[in-house]
């Protein structure tokens, strides 16, 4: 190494540090440099960073000197680019204060939206949603179609993450026309969010249809680096189609270029859908050590999304399964963490692009067709007047429907001296035959037997030491009920005397209530409560308690 490249590494290390609090020096060899002299020969490359960084920091001097507000702002955004990502926010704050000075919309809305393109890339999505809106407002001042495009780039993405995907569609397709002319990486990009999108709505052919635009363009335009994400697209699409070896295949293909660029997102998401793709092979020792990393990203750098989500939740099961106790309650815990993290970024982010961005993008349509949008506005206020009087039709039914639960004794079958003569002469059954069965359908009662799980006529008909014609007869005629509804609904009556008169049960989640019950799975067990009271069991209970609290 030649003594000239030593002493540059030693400028730019020594600056880069210092570059805040002490004057740099222009090296002779560039003093006499003009700006476009440094502009033209900052190209981004990595293999010439500690040389570019050298050109930032002269462009930085030259413009302080000559106090040119500009060139200085430029010349900050050479430095985010060529320097360490701890310095770049700094930077652009920097550059920021510059560009304001000079009182050019589009150079100002540049800098908000260089400030949210790291903030972006920080996972710090809420603050770049707001440096986004504030670059719209500039640029949106200006006739620069560069960065027109670029700042709806960059409310797509926001879209996108919100699960708004076919809104992000229709904007990626905006952008598309656009870069296709005027940037090859960010018309790469933008085929790869509208891939990413199709995914997102079960288009799944036209995922792969743009994962093969954008390598056969990539390679089209001599530039590849976006190729191991499209591979990384397609990898996620191919588990949605159900080819799980495919998806496992293309996902560890690209995963060792994600570790080199740090790219925590797709590193993220592949560990996700590897695991995902082994789950669904019922591998599921496998799939745990990929499932696992979700938490580790989450518990490093708070990255999570809401399609990571079930990660936890498989975890979860996993291990509810294996009776491990500890890392159950591990997961739950981590997984309440990131569902606080998950509500309060997406309260703030959808409120604000829908305030913000959507409500701005309405107003100017609107000035443009009055008249629709009144239409739209009465659509809306005659839905929402339907809405809230269904919401009231429904709170007063289910307060009626409460009241009378509360008030319900609970059924009393008739007793075996009751009057069933008539009953008997039309069953076609031997009296002495039915009295027999009745007298152990009361003792079946008595004991509870119809909480045993996955209870069907026939172990009935067992229990009534009787054939399953003659118990379904009974039943039919002694119960006024469908074998089914009479099992159920003693299940359900169970369950409410329960809750009524024993607080603890008020604490019992709904599958809890189910197995309490008999039933074979939460889903069964809501519907029949639901079928038998008309309320849900989770309204019941939360009424239950604020009787309780009153």
């Amino acid at each position: 190494m030649t003594k000239k490249h030593l002493l540059i590494i030693w400028l730019c290390l020594y600056y880069n540090a210092y570059a805040q609090r002490t004057n740099f020096v222009i090296p002779d060899s560039l003093s006499t440099k003009d700006y476009e002299y440094f502009s033209s020969n900052i190209l981004y490359e990595e293999k010439d960073s500690i040389k570019e960084m050298l050109y930032a920091q002269s462009w930085l001097a030259k413009a302080k000197r000559e106090k040119n507000y500009g060139q200085k702002a430029q010349s900050y955004k050479a430095l985010i680019y060529t320097s360490d990502k701890k310095l770049q926010l700094i930077y652009a704050d920097s550059m920021l204060i510059a560009a304001k000075k000079t009182a050019d919309f589009a150079l100002i809305g540049s800098g908000y939206m260089t400030k949210g393109v790291i903030q972006y890339d920080r996972k710090e999505h809420m603050k770049a949603l707001d440096s986004y809106l504030i670059a719209d407002e500039y640029i949106s001042k200006t006739h620069n179609q560069y960065q027109i495009y670029k700042v709806k780039y960059g409310i797509a993405q926001i879209k996108y993450y919100l699960g708004f995907y076919d809104e992000a569609i229709a904007l990626f397709k905006e952008c598309l026309g656009y870069f296709k002319e005027d940037n090859k990486r960010a018309y790469l990009n933008t085929i790869h969010s509208l891939g990413l999108s199709y995914n997102r709505i079960g288009k799944y052919k036209l995922c792969s249809q743009m994962n093969q635009l954008g390598l056969s363009q990539g390679k089209h335009l001599k530039n590849l680096e976006m190729q191991s994400y499209f591979i990384h697209s397609e990898g996620v699409n191919q588990y949605f189609k159900h080819n799980y070896s495919d998806a496992i295949k293309k996902l560890t293909k690209v995963l060792p270029a994600l570790k080199e660029t740090k790219d925590l997102t797709n590193e993220t998401t592949a560990y996700f859908y590897i695991g995902k793709s082994y789950w669904a092979l019922k591998l599921q020792e496998k799939a745990l050590p990929y499932l696992k990393k979700i938490d580790e990203a989450f518990q490093k750098q708070k990255y999570i999304r809401p399609d990571l989500r079930e990660a936890y939740e498989l975890l979860i099961h996993y291990y509810q399964e294996q009776n491990d106790k500890e890392l159950e309650l591990y997961y739950v815990t981590a997984l309440s963490e990131v569902d606080q993290v998950l509500i309060k970024d997406f309260k703030y982010l959808s409120g604000k692009i829908h305030k913000e961005y959507d409500t701005k993008k309405l107003l100017q349509t609107q000035r443009n067709n009055e008249q629709y949008w009144t239409i739209v506005v009465c659509t809306i206020i005659s839905i929402m007047t339907v809405i809230i009087a269904v919401l009231a039709h429904r709170h007063y039914k289910n307060k009626r429907l409460f009241e009378e639960l509360m008030n319900r004794k609970p059924e009393t079958n008739q007793s075996l001296a009751s009057n069933n003569t008539s009953k008997e002469t039309e069953l076609d059954i031997n009296p002495e035959v039915i009295t027999a069965i009745l007298r152990n359908l009361e003792k079946f009662e008595r004991n509870k037997k119809y909480l045993e799980k996955d209870m069907t006529l026939a172990k009935m008909a067992a229990l009534l030491n009787t054939n399953m014609k003659y118990a379904s007869k009974i039943i039919a005629r002694y119960r006024n009920k469908g074998t089914v509804d009479y099992i159920s609904h003693l299940k359900i009556d169970h369950i409410i005397e329960l809750l009524k008169n024993e607080n603890k049960y008020r604490n019992y989640t709904n599958k809890a209530l189910g197995e309490e019950s008999g039933f074979g799975s939460t889903q069964i067990f809501t519907r029949a409560f639901n079928n038998r009271t008309g309320l849900s069991p989770t309204y019941f209970i939360s009424k239950l308690r604020s009787q309780q609290h009153s």
